[in-house]
């Protein structure tokens, strides 16, 4: 265990010395009970007594950060954790760049701090909303071990944007906390604050596709604030990029392993061709071109929470020093951005082009990018998996100006393949290009729960080495507990 290990010795685990940090752990105990209380009410239903093989943090160090054991989820550990100092850090960007980071809040740009983390705070515990009845439907006890995971990891990320509010904001920071705890997932008089963490997770393939495409977006914007020259801010952000790690993981082997399913029944069953759907669905799996319609789905609702392609926003946050461009560090150019251009799509006279805006008003636009090209990845390492089976078929990112309600493409209707088309086009294909209710009727009928050790639902292959390396017998989840 190195220096930065977890103080147990609180009702809040943390590495931040809270013992000492009287008024801030009073305010953080009196959040306490009404966090729990939103989690008994709007965490995992039906399995909060259960016993729950999970990770806790137990120091920071990335080499050997977590323990496993069964706990009972209103019993886990949550709690505050920074990445270690790094002495003689500088604000790696912006107007104030090589500037000693701050340690406390710059009072000019208090407002637009204290707004970027109330944003990402706000998305934590909507995911956690949002995939509440899933444990009822679990294809394995291993998956439903991964979705309680990622469930008490969003909730402690919740956490830690708390932490920063109730420390370096005051009153108003309490106030922003307690509303955190208010706002509910798709709640027509208080929903959450962005539009995908509003949409429903009515499947395990919605819940895999969500925490690929998704929660990579939280990855992007969590990088993003990890640079950030408010040096608490970017410390929490290190360390929660650590456990994001896992949640996406959960969700590019769940798609994986559905395709996988998906190509082995076919192969077994002598069926060749991906698009005849009736054959493929009578063998209880998913058949392929209802997972690109899922895909076309999730990515382009991930693709709005970049915001606008060109922003004074986002210009306003990177020339601040409070939130940067993905890997910041190392980027080779001045980091102020006050003469670089950067292409960005536009539509101009009816015609999708790249334009050169202003790189600082184009900083979405470039995480955007990055966001895109790591999605790219696993749709290659999705591809292979199709590939090794023979079946012909290619999973495809949409056209970025697809299915958009934010930026530049949100009044225009625009096919996955990228042409721009009418009113009409898209009302005879749309269900072509996304999920139709019989298909989230098909899917749902396959949501039949599988709750022995080592069993799995029909249309979804085992995974390939269990987590912390138990058997494939394991019971990660103790039901009845």
């Amino acid at each position: 265990m190195n220096i930065e290990s977890v103080d147990y010795s609180t009702k809040i685990p943390n590495n931040v010395n809270l013992a000492e940090d009287r008024q801030v752990l009073r305010a953080l105990e009196s959040w306490h009970p009404g966090y729990i209380d939103w989690w008994m009410d709007m965490g995992p239903e039906g399995f909060q007594q259960a016993l729950v093989y999970l990770r806790t943090a137990v120091s920071v160090d990335p080499k050997g950060w977590a323990k496993f054991d069964y706990v009972r989820m209103p019993d886990y550990r949550w709690g505050i954790l920074l990445a270690p100092k790094e002495e003689g850090r500088t604000i790696p960007f912006g107007r104030h760049y090589g500037e000693p980071a701050w340690q406390d809040v710059p009072g000019e740009y208090r407002a637009m701090l204290r707004r970027l983390v109330v944003i990402q705070g706000d998305t934590e515990p909507a995911s956690v909303e949002q995939q509440r009845h899933l444990g009822k439907t679990a294809p394995s006890l291993y998956d439903l071990r991964n979705v309680f995971q990622v469930n008490v990891e969003e909730g402690r990320h919740l956490w830690a944007m708390v932490y920063i509010l109730q420390k370096y904001f005051g009153r108003d920071g309490r106030e922003e906390a307690a509303e955190l705890l208010q706002r509910r997932s798709g709640d027509a008089d208080k929903p959450r604050m962005l539009g995908a963490f509003n949409e429903a997770t009515p499947d395990w393939l919605s819940f895999y596709m969500f925490t690929f495409f998704t929660d990579r977006d939280g990855k992007m914007q969590l990088e993003s604030l990890a640079q950030s020259g408010f040096d608490p801010l970017s410390r929490t952000c290190r360390f929660m990029l650590t456990e994001e790690a896992h949640h996406m993981f959960v969700g590019e082997t769940g798609v994986g392993r559905t395709i996988q399913r998906t190509c082995e029944a076919m192969r077994e069953a002598g069926v060749e061709d991906p698009y005849d759907i009736e054959r493929v669905r009578s063998l209880g799996v998913i058949d392929l071109p209802t997972i690109q319609k899922k895909l076309n789905l999730h990515y382009t609702l991930s693709l709005d929470l970049f915001g606008s392609e060109v922003s004074t926003n986002a210009a306003n946050a990177f020339n601040a020093g409070l939130k940067g461009r993905f890997q910041e560090t190392k980027i080779e150019d001045d980091h102020r951005l006050e003469h670089s251009t950067y292409p960005v799509l536009k539509l101009v006279d009816g015609r999708i082009k790249r334009v050169d805006e202003p790189a600082l008003t184009a900083v979405n636009m470039r995480l955007r990018d990055d966001y895109t090209a790591d999605c790219q990845r696993g749709l290659d390492r999705w591809n292979k998996v199709i590939g090794k089976t023979g079946v012909a078929f290619n999973l495809e990112l949409p056209h970025v100006g697809f299915h958009r309600q934010i930026g530049e493409f949100k009044d225009v209707r625009i096919s996955p393949a990228g042409e721009i088309i009418d009113q009409a086009r898209w009302d005879r294909d749309a269900d072509a290009w996304l999920p139709s209710k019989a298909d989230g009727d098909y899917i749902a009928s396959l949501m039949k729960p599988v709750a022995e050790p080592g069993q799995f639902a029909n249309w979804i292959a085992p995974p390939r080495i269990g987590i912390d390396n138990k058997p494939g017998d394991f019971e990660y989840v103790k039901i009845a507990a």
